[in-house]
């Protein structure tokens, strides 16, 4: 069934993405919109008094909670798909907590404290550099959650600001929304019916970015991404880091629908899981026509199953399956004229069977591997007599069969799941949230959320947002990212030092290192976004490494009346060692000052030496050798031009 595989994936067009033109994406017909988290910089979170950004280490807390969730009733009287899909899993929801970083509020056993105003500015200073229109009053409501990553089962979040816009090379991006909201726990581990969360995350102010679909290729969500990352950290105000920035990306394509793919942790991953997510879809619909084709009339397909007794698994099963030891149950599951539809590619390394596969991990909590098939080729199938499975269920030319296993109580949860998705095959693209990977493919994570899981918090009354207060934001708001982009051409910076510069704000740096020591924006801009970027990526540093230490090796340098050719040999350990005092650091690079005079005095002892070694015909041999030996020596105590002018003229 490999072959099935392999054509299927050349039938729909599928290629990498590095190899695919922009054209293609236009006749798939893709829309890509983001949704941007941002944690900010506060001291409190954001409804409460605990401390903002203290994490705990692995394994260390001070208590556990445990929480079993369940659905609500909206306002309009409807359950969320999404909250009666988790309410399926039967999910223990374990918190651990410790004291430093969790209270009461946390854990929903008391109210909200007032909303942090210090966040609430932040948000209203980026709202501003997003030209949206901010609210007169902003509405607390409440964003159901019943996967456990908030133990209230809800998130307090509220709309700051609505409708504006954001430049990219090519064209504008339109801004739906900005929010304000409450960030979520942080998951140790999802096994079974277990899940574990930490409390430290949760309860950070956080905002969230929402853009119109107005992505039509995978490049240009990363760049949109990428734009609003630098637009957040302008302000200075907002954390970095791991988790500090996390990406939700909403892809369709003509004939499918949205599909969210969740926690993208770095927007580098952005191009591929766009691209394959496209294809995927077109994989869906043309597995969609194949079957409409083969049932039309689809209402009344049905699957059958069949548990194993000991002597129908030993008849199906080549070797005793390790899985017998933990007691797990064997199912057989018949899916009628569904010939070639288990192995059609979907993903790269992955088949339709694995969209069955996961629902079997997430809503069954039946953990991989779960499954093999009929068509499996990358499986056990070689210990498995599927003819011998397909008469147990009775199977007809043009049917498949699944094989599954789990616990006892799983079990019709499970054969549900796999009927449920095997239905939802003949309507095309299922609405619903996946799980981003590394490598650009996903799985799936939740049935996509509807309106019906928010609702207004009654706990919170509506805040007013003031013309004064709006007024004062704006009169001290950052440089636009674009503006700072065409300050960094009018500079003649090259154009591939952009992305670190804006990734780390380092724009505002370069300005008050030029203002105040005179240094040329494009030396300083190259110093930090190719000579430091290197020594990043070589050397290890301290953790209380920050930008400013570089502001102050420029100052000590003026200071000491240093020349600058010493930065290229202090940098390194300014950044390895960013606690000790810049005397030691000269200590520690054997620096010795000395002046003009004493240097350029050894240039006759080293004509005189040269002439003695010289076995050079090049006429620059002996300034190239008297530099090379005075090098060490000159740099940081003269311009090394004037001592090559100085041997030019025979150190007179």
């Amino acid at each position: 069934m490999k072959n099935n595989f392999n054509e299927t994936q050349k039938r729909i067009g599928y290629s990498p993405r590095k190899n695919t033109l922009p054209n293609v994406y236009e006749k798939l017909g893709l829309m890509c919109g983001l949704e941007v988290h941002q944690q900010l910089k506060t001291d409190k979170k954001l409804f409460c008094h605990c401390p903002s950004g203290i994490y705990q280490k692995d394994g260390e807390y001070d208590a556990e909670v445990i929480r079993h969730m369940r659905p609500t009733l909206s306002e309009m009287g409807g359950y969320d798909g999404t909250a009666l899909m988790e309410f399926k899993t039967k999910k223990k929801i374990i918190y651990r907590i410790a004291n430093e970083s969790t209270c009461t509020y946390d854990i929903d056993d008391t109210p909200p404290f007032k909303i942090n105003q210090q966040a609430l500015k932040i948000a209203l200073e980026i709202a501003l550099l997003l030209k949206t229109n901010i609210v007169g009053e902003l509405h607390i409501t409440r964003k159901q959650y019943l996967d456990g990553s908030i133990p209230a089962g809800f998130q307090r979040t509220g709309i700051i600001s609505i409708e504006g816009e954001i430049p990219l090379k090519n064209k504008k991006i339109r801004i739906i929304q900005l929010s304000i909201e409450e960030d979520s726990c942080r998951e140790v581990w999802d096994i079974g019916h277990e899940r574990v969360y930490t409390t430290d995350r949760l309860g950070m102010p956080l905002i969230e970015t929402v853009t119109y679909p107005d992505m039509k290729t995978p490049d240009e969500a990363a760049e949109a991404c990428n734009y609003i990352r630098f637009l957040n950290r302008s302000t200075g105000k907002v954390r970095t880091g791991i988790g500090a920035t996390r990406e939700d990306v909403n892809v369709s394509i003509t004939g499918g629908t949205r599909v969210e793919i969740k926690g993208v942790s770095h927007i580098r991953y952005i191009p591929d899981l766009v691209h394959n997510e496209a294809f995927r879809q077109k994989s869906l619909l043309e597995i969609r026509n194949d079957l409409l084709n083969r049932i039309p009339n689809w209402d009344n397909w049905r699957t059958s199953h069949l548990v194993l007794n000991d002597e129908e698994l030993y008849s199906v099963y080549k070797q005793t399956p390790e899985t017998i030891i933990n007691n797990h149950k064997f199912v057989g599951v018949n899916l009628p004229d569904f010939k070639n539809i288990l192995s059609f590619f979907t993903q790269p390394g992955r088949m339709f069977s694995d969209e069955i596969s996961d629902r079997l991990k997430v809503i069954a909590c039946i953990e991989k591997p779960n499954m093999t098939h009929s068509e499996d080729w990358h499986n056990n199938q070689n210990y498995i007599d599927f003819k011998s499975l397909g008469k147990l269920l009775n199977a007809k030319d043009g049917d498949v069969q699944i094989l599954f296993w789990g616990p006892e109580d799983d079990i019709t949860t499970a054969i549900e799941t796999i009927e449920e998705r095997c239905k939802l095959a003949f309507e095309g693209v299922p609405n619903e949230t996946r799980k981003s990977f590394s490598d650009g493919t996903t799985m799936f994570e939740r049935v996509l959320p509807g309106a019906d899981r928010m609702y207004p918090d009654t706990d919170s009354a509506p805040i007013s947002i003031s013309e004064e207060l709006i007024n004062s934001i704006e009169s001290n708001l950052p440089t636009d990212v674009y503006k700072q982009m065409e300050q960094l051409t009018n500079w003649n910076v090259p154009e591939d030092t952009f992305f670190y510069l804006l990734r780390y704000n380092l724009i505002p740096l370069i300005k008050r290192i030029s203002s105040d020591f005179e240094a040329e924006p494009r030396f300083v801009a190259t110093l930090l976004a190719h000579r430091l970027k290197h020594i990043q990526g070589k050397a290890q540093s301290h953790s209380s490494f920050n930008f400013d230490k570089i502001y102050d090796l420029f100052a000590f340098i003026k200071e000491q009346k240093i020349e600058s050719e010493l930065l290229y040999k202090m940098l390194p350990m300014v950044y390895q060692y960013p606690m000790m005092d810049m005397e030691s650091l000269l200590e520690k690079i054997n620096f010795i000052k000395r002046d003009r005079d004493s240097i350029i005095s050894l240039i006759p002892l080293m004509r005189e030496k040269f002439t003695f070694i010289n076995t050079s015909k090049n006429p620059d041999a002996e300034l190239l050798w008297i530099m090379k030996e005075l090098r060490s020596t000159a740099i940081g105590n003269m311009p090394l031009h004037e001592l090559a002018d100085a041997i030019r003229k025979g150190g007179k």
